[in-house]
């Protein structure tokens, strides 16, 4: 406990907790509150992201001018030139220096005027925008519109061969219009980092609350503004405790708030279930949950994960729930949602959510008998989360279209994590030597090596187990009680017959019974000895503690009453000692191992009637269970006369439909 307690206020964030809880459309219901200090008015997510957007908007692509671009077109173009003029048959004399040198010059203009390659990304506002063009590490503000593209520069050509005289047009414009390309280059890397040092400079703050001025009055509604305002002052408030003294008192709260926190979830313990308190290995697991669940919360706010909804604060319910009870899970989950709540914004909203969702995680998980349940859960827990945040979202901004869905992202998250429960469970299972339910479910596939090999050796001892499987199940069922843990039990509770099948009356061939040449004492330890080769071939076969009790309590210390009686009768003279007739106990302890020594007796005398009807059926469950109760076979186990009552009911009508009985009813 101290150190689950050490460990918890060790890891937990050391910043004192906002006092007030507020909501956005709300009505303030505290006191006037003033500003104790100076502090800025942080700016809402939308608000910062659309000054980002304004803020890239206002950035200027940066395009930059290519001087090698003229000087390797210019050296293309003469190569060209060459080879077009002598093409054409033309004369090698003064009119081909004449049109190489137009040429050139009217290539200069274009290069000179610049020529641009638009990019899609900044014509949101048209065709034309506002570069940042670098000439010589000169910096001039240009629109595209005074650059020309290729398409223009091509059409600019044309004029400007129209307008020379005396040279030949077609053949220049044939070489001149493949030497045009872009020498206006947008410069990407030097854009980036130009928007990205514009928005790091983004302001998270507008404007400041001064000391002393009123932020919000009582019974005033707590509008966009107001909600910004007390945001804000919480964050600075959380975030202002820095000094040594401060933190020590920090860590003395937390400290006092956990430790209440883990007494409280021991008295509970001690007093609901003192099997669990008496357990240092079952404490230890339970402590090690919460542990490990707050450690993890604590973990998720030091990294400052984007939403504290993702993490699967329903798997500790759920692992709980299946490990031991519906009470204690819920007590649990309880003070890990209220010790967690401390360390979270909109304490209230988030205590809601995580327990409505933890209650129908336990809800839908009541009884575990088939696998497919996490997966219903799972359904379950989500929609719970969609339904609560749909609310609280409506509460706050009173329409659908204000409903920020993408932040429900977390809790899809959240949900898919809680199936790592079922791994998990069987962990710790292995690790701490429980049971759950689970692993029930596989003891109870009549499947098992054990059971094959039971139904193959003892094939009347299986039939029975079966029988007594479904009335020991039926009536813990009505009564209240573990039917999972009871059937288990009830299916491997007369394994240890596999050792001498023949010498028990299920097993026998009619005619032929071993117990005719043998002592009664020696028959009665044959019989008796079965429970204790079932307890040994039980911890062979590594079953459960749990179910080894019900081998060891399903006679109690009751006498194998036939082969005592036929000693008596047949040796008056002889001092018997009972003990040799008398199973070694002890006495059921459990309503659940209780219910299967009735269940046991009932059906095994049953296969003595002759002409079962009604009233014999009646006679034989009230004679088995009176029985039992004269022998105080169930003082331990917790059990009522009422439930008894409730048993006797069950059986007789189980056992009534077992053997076809009809049941005349008056007219």
């Amino acid at each position: 406990m101290a150190l689950a307690v050490m460990i918890i206020t060790a890891v937990l964030p050391k910043h004192a907790k906002f006092k007030y809880e507020f909501e956005k459309g709300n009505v303030w219901l505290h006191d006037d509150l003033v500003s104790p200090f100076n502090f800025p008015i942080r700016k809402t997510v939308d608000e910062i992201r659309k000054d980002k957007e304004s803020i890239l908007k206002s950035v200027l692509p940066v395009y930059e001018v290519d001087e090698k671009v003229l000087q390797n077109q210019i050296l293309q173009y003469q190569s060209d030139f060459e080879a077009k003029w002598k093409n054409a048959g033309l004369p090698d004399d003064a009119s081909k220096s004449k049109n190489f040198d137009a040429g050139y010059k009217i290539l200069e203009n274009i290069y000179a005027r610049g020529v641009i390659g638009l990019n899609k990304k900044y014509q949101r506002d048209g065709e034309q925008y506002v570069i940042s063009l670098l000439r010589n590490n000169v910096e001039t503000q240009v629109s595209t519109a005074t650059l020309l593209t290729q398409t223009t520069a091509v059409a600019k050509l044309t004029d400007l061969l129209v307008a020379e005289k005396n040279i030949h047009s077609d053949l220049l414009l044939d070489v001149l219009k493949d030497h045009i390309s872009p020498n206006v280059i947008y410069n990407e890397a030097l854009t980036e980092r130009i928007e990205k040092q514009a928005i790091e400079n983004v302001s998270a703050t507008r404007g400041m609350v001064q000391k002393g001025e009123l932020i919000v009055s009582q019974g005033s509604t707590v509008t966009e503004d107001i909600y910004q305002k007390l945001e804000s002052l919480r964050r600075t408030y959380e975030e202002s405790i820095t000094t040594p003294s401060d933190r020590k008192l920090t860590l003395a709260g937390q400290f006092l708030l956990v430790g209440m926190a883990v007494c409280l979830l021991m008295v509970f313990l001690y007093l609901f279930r003192r099997d669990i308190f008496q357990d240092n290995r079952q404490i230890s697991l339970i402590l090690l949950i919460v542990t490990g669940m707050l450690v993890s919360l604590s973990w998720a706010i030091n990294l400052r994960l984007p939403s504290l909804y993702y993490i699967p604060y329903c798997i500790v319910p759920i692992i709980i729930r299946i490990l031991f009870d519906t009470r204690l899970a819920m007590n649990i989950h309880l003070l890990v949602v209220l010790i967690a709540s401390f360390f979270l914004p909109n304490s209230f909203e988030f205590a809601f959510l995580q327990i409505t969702a933890g209650m129908v995680a336990i809800y839908s998980i009541k009884n575990l008998v088939r696998r497919e349940q996490f997966l219903i859960s799972a359904l379950l827990i989500l929609t719970n989360y969609f339904v609560a945040y749909l609310g609280i979202s409506l509460i706050r901004e009173g329409t659908l279209d204000a409903i920020d869905w993408p932040k429900f992202l977390p809790f899809i998250f959240s949900v898919l994590l809680s199936l790592l429960a079922y791994p998990l469970i069987y962990l710790f299972e292995k690790l701490f030597g429980i049971t759950s339910d689970i692993t029930l479910i596989e003891l109870t596939n009549t499947n098992t090596p054990l059971l094959r090999e039971l139904a193959f050796k003892a094939p009347g001892t299986f039939q029975h187990s079966l029988q007594v499987a479904n009335l020991a199940e039926s009536a813990i069922f009505k009564i209240g009680g573990n039917a999972l843990l009871v059937r288990a039990g009830a299916l491997y509770h007369d394994i240890g017959k596999m050792d001498n099948p023949q010498f028990f009356i299920e097993n026998q061939n009619k005619g032929l019974n071993p117990h005719d040449k043998l002592p009664y004492e020696e028959s009665a330890q044959i019989i008796i000895r079965h429970v204790l080769n079932g307890v040994e071939m039980a911890r062979r076969n590594n079953l459960p503690e749990v179910i080894i009790d019900f081998l060891r309590t399903h006679h109690g210390n009751t006498r194998v009453d036939y082969f005592y009686q036929s000693f008596l009768k047949n040796f008056p003279e002889k001092i018997v000692d009972e003990n040799t007739f008398r199973y070694p106990g002890p006495i059921p302890f459990t309503k659940e191992t209780a219910v299967l020594m009735l269940a046991d007796s009932v059906e095994a005398a049953s296969r003595s009637l002759k002409e079962p009807d009604a009233e014999s059926i009646s006679n034989l469950v009230e004679r088995i269970i009176d029985y039992k109760l004269e022998q105080n076979q169930l003082n331990d186990s917790n059990i009522t006369l009422k439930e008894i009552e409730t048993i006797k009911l069950i059986f007789k009508t189980m056992l009534m439909g077992i053997y076809h009985v009809r049941v005349d009813y008056l007219k």
